[in-house]
């Protein structure tokens, strides 16, 4: 019986194409409502999927305008929603409390900001996270999400590290940045190619490959292609309203 789901609201790297958005997956599990990272165009998309009233937290993988960017119009939200007595309690923000950044995860009695700490798993409903620490220009964090036995691993921006292989180990479905393709390998900081990301999933014994953090160039079949180099299984672009039942 499928108990998790995940839909992708956002999928760019950077900056939205046209009624689109950059990062943003919504989990979902027992009535329990996720969001991971709130990129740019997220905060719109999200409604074809749920009333903004039922999220029930936010996880940033980091504070780059492309994950963040819809932040603070949703502490807006909140902020009208509990005036209006449809929300009952401060939204639940969670991210790294490495810099300023953090602080402003909390908007009043709007929304609070939630520390997360790298070397403990973080128990929301029935998900489990465990968080990896990415090589990126910021700091910024992977995340491993478990529940009933079933796996997420989401890769966000950063640069190969042995580290991605343990978050990723044996995933029923990885979401990996993959923002370039193989040719552009080591020359823009902090970012993965489309082929290090079918490496990964192969050294991981992942299930499923999913492409994301997509470039505003080039021909994404190229992607992949690239990535299929080097993982034989099941690999597909991240796509607006996708879902995945694990």
């Amino acid at each position: 019986m499928n108990s998790y789901k995940i839909t992708t609201i956002g999928w760019w790297g950077a900056y939205p194409s046209a009624g689109e958005a950059t990062s943003g997956y919504l989990l979902q599990s027992h009535g329990l409502n996720v969001l991971v990272d709130c990129g740019s165009g997220v905060l719109s998309g999200l409604q074809n999927y749920i009333n903004l009233q039922n999220l029930d937290a936010v996880v940033l993988s980091h504070y780059h305008w492309d994950h963040i960017a819809d932040i603070g119009c949703l502490q807006y939200a909140a902020r009208i929603l509990m005036d209006l007595g449809h929300l009952n309690k401060p939204l639940e923000i969670y991210g790294h409390a490495e810099d300023d950044n953090f602080s402003g995860l909390s908007y009043l009695q709007y929304s609070r900001g939630c520390a997360i700490d790298p070397q403990s798993a973080l128990k929301l409903g029935a998900f489990k996270l465990s968080f990896c620490r990415n090589d990126h220009p910021d700091t910024c964090f992977s995340m491993r999400i478990e529940q009933a036995n079933r796996c997420l691993a989401y890769i966000a921006d950063t640069a190969w590290t042995d580290d991605l292989v343990g978050i990723a180990q044996n995933a029923d479905l990885l979401l990996c940045e993959s923002s370039l393709y193989d040719e552009y390998r080591g020359m823009i900081p902090g970012h993965l190619t489309a082929g290090e990301a079918g490496e990964i999933a192969t050294c991981a014994g992942a299930k499923h490959l999913v492409l994301t953090h997509l470039p505003h160039f080039g021909n994404h079949e190229q992607l992949l292609e690239q990535a299929g180099k080097k993982f034989a299984g099941k690999i597909e672009l991240a796509t607006t309203g996708k879902v995945w039942l694990l």
